[in-house]
């Protein structure tokens, strides 16, 4: 039996081959990145990780920016999920504060890599950035902007062992997009929405429905000055709708839950909203119905309001009302004000269909708010059940409420006032906005007390007037 020697290269040598190699590999990159265009790179680039990704047992996954002309909500999520993912040995983030926002966010930085455990698996997330030649695009996902200069491609890269593809697809990458959910609400800003007046100008680009400000309202359950039953009613009530969607689509129903607020001026109605919408954690949508001039365009308006949300229309009975005095007036062809030429023509049907019509369904998770000073001159076929779900009164000031104005306002919980202004109170009829006014007067609660018996004082002499 022969055996035949095996002669290897000199160590020298295999180190020498190899620099020369890595020096062409170099000087090639040098010289793409400076005579090929950048698509052309980015093209070259992809087709060599998909050739590196085959010869090895590691899986890549990619989260494109964009899907054709729209977003891709996938890429949104992590953008959220990741923020909170950076390592504590992470040498740079970015960080950034949007517009009209009060929290600082903390970006995951581009080109950086961060590696996160999910039932045992390993995952590596990286935000890849590249620079492209600057050009003139259609903008995606906008309806509103047509075009916008693109300078940049950005995209997610996962990188993982390949035997774990079924869990990441079918496990984490669902479990992503939930835990993103609750982050963004956890971090939402609450906003109060108002029509935009330009809304209605028509002209190359069609302009945003909707202005926004940070709604900052203080009003909670807690200094609600409501009696503690009523306000116990409605929190139970809206955290049964928070927690019930699945049980909606099962009966047919448009997951949303009508409240009618009514009562005389200054009893709470708009408190109660911001306690509702501070409770829920949700946006604002201040509907106001006489601005509106056609059907369509409430159509238009109420679809590009956000799931989550709670859409108030305040006074809907004088927004009725000027409805049915345009359409008398017009019938008798009494002349008009100059103002009333302009003749809103939303219609009673058009708010119904949405309450409860089809249009109903364009949403989820919403509460729909009316309020009014007159319940009785409302069409009955807006509060029957279903539209209305919940009639909530909003009555005078009673001794309750008056207790809880007084501990929000002046720190005390008894007084030796207490008893007479609760007696005035059982026989005279006063708003909470009027307690609150005389208890603002006077920081010491002996002399903002004494005002508020004289307020009620004044005020029953005054009936007993009228009663003579």
């Amino acid at each position: 039996m022969s055996f035949k020697t095996l002669h290897f290269p000199p160590i020298q040598t295999i180190v020498s081959t190899a620099a020369s190699i890595a020096a062409s590999a170099m000087i090639i990159r040098s010289l793409a990145r400076e005579y090929l265009p950048g698509d052309l790179q980015y093209y070259i680039n992809s087709k060599l990780r998909k050739l590196f990704a085959t010869l090895s047992s590691e899986f890549v996954l990619i989260v494109d920016e964009f899907e054709g002309l729209g977003n891709n909500y996938l890429f949104q999520a992590l953008e959220v999920y990741l923020r909170p993912q950076i390592h504590p040995n992470t040498r740079s983030f970015r960080v950034t504060m949007p517009k009209k926002e009060n929290k600082i966010s903390v970006v995951m930085e581009r080109n950086h890599e961060i590696i996160e455990k999910f039932n045992g698996v390993e995952l590596r997330w990286k935000l890849v950035s590249k620079k492209i030649p600057s050009k003139y695009i259609q903008a995606p996902g906008s309806e509103y902007y047509p075009s916008t200069v693109k300078s940049e491609v950005q995209y997610y890269e996962l990188r993982f062992n390949m035997k774990y593809k079924d869990t990441v697809l079918s496990e984490y990458l669902p479990y992503v997009m939930e835990q993103a959910k609750e982050l963004k609400e956890e971090q939402k800003t609450l906003k109060l929405f108002t029509l935009k007046r330009e809304r209605v100008r028509y002209s190359g680009r069609r302009p945003e429905m909707w202005q926004s400000v940070n709604l900052d309202h203080p009003a909670t359950f807690n200094t609600l000055a409501m009696d503690l039953e009523a306000k116990q009613g409605i929190m139970e009530d809206l955290d049964r709708f928070v927690q019930r969607k699945d049980f909606y689509r099962k009966v047919g129903k448009a997951w949303k839950r009508g409240y009618l607020l009514f009562g005389p001026p200054g009893t709470g109605k708009s408190s109660l909203i911001g306690a509702m919408a501070n409770y829920l954690n949700f946006d604002i949508y201040d509907l106001e119905l006489t601005d509106i001039r056609r059907n369509s365009e409430l159509r238009k308006l109420l679809i590009s309001t956000g799931n989550r949300s709670i859409l108030v229309v305040e006074d809907i009975d004088c927004s009725l009302d000027l409805q049915d005095r345009l359409k008398k007036a017009k019938m008798s062809k009494a002349p008009l004000h100059p103002f009333d030429y302009k003749e809103p023509k939303v219609t009673l049907s058009a708010v119904l269909n949405f309450i409860d019509g089809l249009w109903s369904s364009c949403g989820d998770e919403r509460i729909i708010v009316l309020t009014t000073n007159h319940k009785d001159r409302l069409d009955p076929a807006l509060l029957r059940p279903g539209r209305m779900d919940v009639h909530i009164h909003m009555s005078y000031c009673t001794p309750s409420g008056f207790r809880m104005l007084a501990s929000n306002y002046l720190g005390i919980i008894e007084h030796p006032l207490f008893v007479q202004v609760e007696s005035l109170m059982k026989t005279t009829n006063v708003t909470p906005a009027e307690v609150g006014e005389q208890l603002l007067k006077n920081e010491d609660p002996d002399l903002a007390l004494t005002c508020l018996v004289d307020l009620l004082t004044h005020k029953a002499g005054h009936s007993l007037v009228d009663l003579a």
